[in-house]
């Protein structure tokens, strides 16, 4: 049996190869505009942006410095000194803020900041070991590393190391640094790294299935910088080293902590589900998607594409969060999406971008991107502070005080003792400009509505366009076409699936009631006629300098149920307009949110708060409210204003109740009980 898997790995090492070698390697069809090409000019996303890089990003490099991570690059440089943090991964929170910081610096030039980052790779460099091995936790003191690494290099590499998990951050941040700057400084660090895992990994040497997946995505990174085959194959064969874990036993009440945990329990082209820990999940899928692109391997992009549906159809919540147990960090079962145990983490939502961005690489489906857009505009953003140095690192549905329902992370912390939510959050917010293009030969796609101008070519042709809006309070779109010369091309803009009536691309959630309001679309002032392909709008017109493209989304508020399916939403709705999921919080409605009910036949209005919450577009109605006695022995209800905001801006004023999901009727017997429990709360 061995003797065959070694064969068989070797086959596809070889079809890697020569994959990577021919003059028409295979590739993504559709190709991201570029970072550098695109300038962001956005009343929403700027200034968190800006943010980002005058906050956020300082305050990691900061935190970096305060909790010693960047003492363990300088004890490891001595080759003296002990481990000074908890976790042999804090390696990659500078890692991490090296990346942000480099995409930011295409944003805002920054001398001081380049200057010091110079510095701070310098430190990396000292760090490494000879032959390119890159790991404090190691390195300081190699007779006694951490308790996680084990006595030699890579032999605890599948369940607690992180040493690959590591080389991962490193790659990723060396290829943003490189293509922010054009400086190989870092790049160097991470390819001798990369040198040195592809001489130990392969078939014939020694063989891991990475027990925190990242190192594959990085690979490629590497490859496509560099062309070299290693890169990919190596990329390939760790993929491959998965489901060979004789020690996982399916039927174990505790098997998640086995192989599914890791994504170890089947090949992965024998993988139909989403499972395991998130964020390493999507860590894994978003390599299977490159690997899969890449090498044309069509039983990896077969295996990919079900468990995107099957997340999108079980195991997702209507934010765009993923990872519904806490225990593990993990998704649950299918349908098992609990409201106020939900875990979400940060970190997993950067991970779902990732992903969503690459299956739209490959089909070039809007659906995707309405994904993707969901998780930006809730589940990701709620993971920060409107200051830009609080966090969530989990980003629960509800809140409840109450002893009798004992909440998790009820208010935001500046850090954590594992803190990769933040550092995952400063590199992840720079790279939007990347997010918000894309092309494949004559085809330009607009992705995301988000005001700026992009520089590209189609053909040898230099084309601008100018995107105007107040999205997504309003959905008035405007795209101002600017070639250099009279040019025949097709532009795709995505209808939304929420101007549709499509809540999500598959059954587990729906409007309550369908809507009459179309998409229009203009050129120059004149409807046009346009086909539609897989979501997009597809406008094919030869184009000249200033034509106007202007798209109308209808805004509407629309209730959202969930599939029946999914027990903690039965009879309840979620509110949402455009893109954006709302919450009711109790800083808005009389020190209670648990108490709101939301018949079908609600009416809300709308209104822009530019003071509040740093600009919101803010939804009322009037509603019943259960109100109790003040001896707890009758209940009733009365008229009140239901206040909603956006759900990414909760927590931004103190520990108090939200809610997503409001229940439709009384006849809820669990919200009463609930209520009598709760009574003296916000009193």
């Amino acid at each position: 049996m061995n003797h065959i898997l070694s064969s068989l790995a070797l086959l596809g090492l070889l079809s890697t190869q020569a994959a990577a070698q021919t003059g028409k390697r295979s590739d993504y069809p559709i190709q991201a505009v570029s970072f550098t090409k695109v300038q962001l000019a956005d009343n929403f996303w700027l200034p968190r942006l800006k943010t980002n890089t005058e906050v956020t990003i300082p305050a990691s490099f900061q935190r970096c410095e305060a909790t010693n991570r960047v003492k363990n690059f300088e004890m490891a440089a001595a080759r003296q000194g002990k481990f000074a943090t908890i976790f042999p991964f804090d390696d990659t929170d500078i890692y991490k803020t090296i990346e942000g910081a480099s995409y930011s610096l295409r944003l805002y030039p920054d001398e001081k900041l380049d200057a010091y980052m110079d510095a701070l790779i310098k430190k990396v460099a000292a760090a490494q070991e000879p032959d390119g091995y890159l790991y404090t936790a190691r390195t300081i003191d190699p007779a006694h590393p951490h308790d996680w690494a084990g006595p030699e290099r890579w032999v605890k590499e599948r369940e607690l190391s992180h040493e690959l998990y590591n080389s991962g951050h490193l790659y990723e941040a060396a290829v943003a640094h490189y293509e922010a700057t054009g400086k190989k400084t870092l790049l160097n660090i991470a390819l001798k790294n990369a040198d040195l895992v592809c001489a130990t990994f392969g078939p014939g040497k020694r063989a891991v299935a990475p027990g925190h997946e990242i190192v594959e995505m990085g690979l490629v990174k590497l490859y496509r910088v560099t062309g070299k085959p290693e890169y990919l194959s190596t990329a390939k064969f760790f993929l491959d080293q998965r489901g060979r874990y004789a020690g996982y036993d399916p039927k174990s009440p505790d098997a998640w902590r086995n192989g599914s945990y890791w994504q170890d329990h089947k090949p992965v082209v024998d993988q139909k589900e989403a499972e395991g820990h998130a964020v390493r999940a999507e860590y894994l899928y978003s390599a299977m998607a490159d690997v899969a692109a890449l090498t044309g391997d069509q039983q990896l992009l077969a295996a990919v594409d079900s468990i995107w549906q099957n997340m999108v159809t079980r195991k997702l919540y209507v934010t765009g969060g993923t990872g519904a147990v806490p225990g593990g960090e993990r998704f649950g079962a299918n349908y098992e999406l609990p409201n106020t145990t939900a875990y979400n983490e940060t970190c997993a939502s950067v991970a779902n971008v990732y992903w969503n961005q690459r299956m739209f690489q490959l089909h070039g489906e809007a659906k995707y991107v309405d994904i993707l857009e969901k998780v930006l505009y809730n589940g990701l953003i709620s993971g920060v502070g409107l200051d830009g140095k609080s966090f969530f690192y989990s980003n629960a549905m509800q809140i409840r005080n109450s002893a009798s329902f004992p909440q998790t992370e009820p208010q935001r912390a500046g850090w954590f003792d594992c803190s990769c939510c933040p550092t995952n959050l400063a590199r992840l917010m720079p790279s939007l400009p990347g997010y918000v293009y894309a092309q494949s030969g004559r085809d330009v796609y607009a992705n995301l509505f988000i005001s700026g101008t992009t520089e590209l070519k189609v053909g040898n042709q230099p084309v601008r366009i100018t995107q105007h809006n107040n999205y997504p309070w309003q959905g008035d779109l405007k795209f101002t076409m600017s070639p250099a010369a009279a040019t025949e091309f097709n532009l795709l803009v995505r209808l939304p699936g929420w101007a549709r009536n499509e809540a999500m691309p598959s059954d587990l959630y729906r409007f309550a009631m369908p809507s009459t309001e179309k998409i229009s679309i203009t050129i120059n002032g004149k409807p046009v006629q346009y086909t539609t392909r897989k979501g997009y709008a597809v406008l094919a017109r030869q184009w000249r300098k200033n034509d106007l493209v202007e798209v109308k989304l209808p805004m509407e508020v629309r209730q959202v149920v969930a599939n029946p399916r999914v027990h903690d939403d039965q009879g309840k709705v979620a509110l949402q307009r455009g893109p954006v999921v709302y919450c009711a919080e109790w800083a808005d409605n009389h020190g209670r949110a648990g108490n709101l009910i939301v018949p079908a036949a609600t009416t809300f209005t709308t209104r822009y708060q530019p003071e509040q919450l740093n600009g919101i577009m803010q939804l009322q109605a009037t509603v019943p409210a259960v109100q109790l006695d003040a001896a707890n022995t009758s209940i009733s209800t009365t008229r009140q204003t239901l206040t909603a905001i956006p759900y990414y801006a909760w927590a931004n004023r103190g520990k108090g109740e939200m809610t997503v999901w409001f229940p439709q009727q009384l006849t809820d017997v669990e919200l009463i009980s609930r209520q009598s429990k709760e009574a003296t709360v916000g009193k």
